[in-house]
């Protein structure tokens, strides 16, 4: 565990990719795409931990743009309303329970540390935005407004209904989620004063990472990536990559933490079927882009002198939900101390 080191100036994209040290920059993310570039396709695919249904957690339905939403609430262990987290999901979203539940069990964890989960339902491939426009690839009718369900219709709702603190709370998100988590901390300050990525995608202007997103988007579930934020390189692409708006981040003073593997599979990923090496290998690759990202963007955040990161490589770890899981549990001490 370490926090970000310090350097005295902000620097533009173009120029952290041009100047002193750009070339070996730029090289370490080519070459990590090129290598990885196939698996985007299939991002969000992870691998499963274990299939679960807590039923210590309720469906909470609140009304938006897009219609009902469902949320699973579970409730902390001493019944405060204080201490409030949001968990994110990965690119491949369902619409029954979040895949933290599904394949984790790090509610009941985070309850016994007297803290409120919140788990939103749903949102395949949308990176919890606001669309520009519905996907015209599969016969989407209502474009996704995400951002604004999570941080005015859930947010009021939780306050109005349940007591929950409207301020001061966190959220942490896997892949998908993982930069989505950034984007919400980032824009909203006062409702999130602390967030987390596991495997994000915290550098999407890097070279190659709009076209795999692309590719992705229409893999999990045929969307129009052109329909969530414009064609690329818009200001709509700029606002939502982390890298972009990391000053934003730093002068929240908004306290973070950033995790990845390193892309190599462990102990926990025995591999037992020809399936299982595919999905091992998909994962590694996956975990190969998501490491460059947030090596390029923890080198954003020293450039910018930024001090409230805590920047967390694992000796092991591909795309996988135990990984994930295991973060949680080495983060929450540092979430519990910062909530509320």
């Amino acid at each position: 565990m370490r926090s970000v080191r310090v350097r005295g100036r902000s620097v533009r994209v173009c120029e952290w990719l041009s100047g002193r040290g750009g070339l070996l920059r730029r090289a370490m993310v080519s070459l990590a795409l090129a290598a990885s570039l196939p698996f985007l396709a299939a991002i969000g695919d992870a691998l499963p931990a274990r299939a679960s249904f807590d039923p210590s957690g309720y469906d909470f339905w609140v009304d938006s743009g897009m219609g009902p939403i469902k949320s699973r609430i579970f409730r902390a262990q001493d019944g405060n309303t204080r201490r409030v987290v949001y968990a994110l999901d990965g690119l491949r979203a369902r619409n029954d329970l979040s895949g933290w539940e599904i394949d984790t069990d790090i509610e009941r964890v985070l309850t016994a540390w007297n803290i409120n989960v919140v788990m939103p339902v749903g949102g395949e491939s949308s990176f919890y935005s606001d669309w520009v426009a519905p996907s015209n690839t599969n016969g989407q009718t209502t474009p996704y407004t995400w951002e604004t369900f999570l941080t005015r219709d859930l947010r009021n709702a939780l306050a109005a209904r349940l007591g929950f603190n409207p301020s001061g709370n966190g959220v942490f998100g896997l892949s998908m989620g993982g930069s989505a988590a950034l984007v919400l901390a980032a824009y909203h300050p006062d409702q999130f004063r602390y967030a987390a990525s596991y495997s994000g995608y915290l550098n999407i202007s890097a070279p190659g990472m709009r076209e795999g997103l692309r590719a992705a988007l229409l893999d999990a579930g045929g969307y129009n990536i052109d329909s969530m934020w414009g064609p690329p390189w818009s200001e709509l692409w700029l606002r939502n990559d982390p890298f972009v708006f990391a000053p934003l981040l730093r002068d929240n003073g908004t306290r973070l933490w950033i995790s990845s593997g390193n892309g190599l599979p462990g102990p926990q990923d025995v591999v037992h079927t020809p399936m299982d090496a595919f999905n091992v290998t998909n994962a590694m690759g996956l975990e190969t882009i998501a490491l460059a990202n947030t090596r390029a963007f923890e080198a954003r955040m020293d450039s910018i002198g930024a001090r409230n990161a805590v920047f967390i490589y694992t000796p092991d770890g591909i795309h996988s939900w135990h990984y994930w899981a295991d973060e949680v549990y080495r983060m929450l001490p540092d979430l519990s101390a910062n909530l509320g």
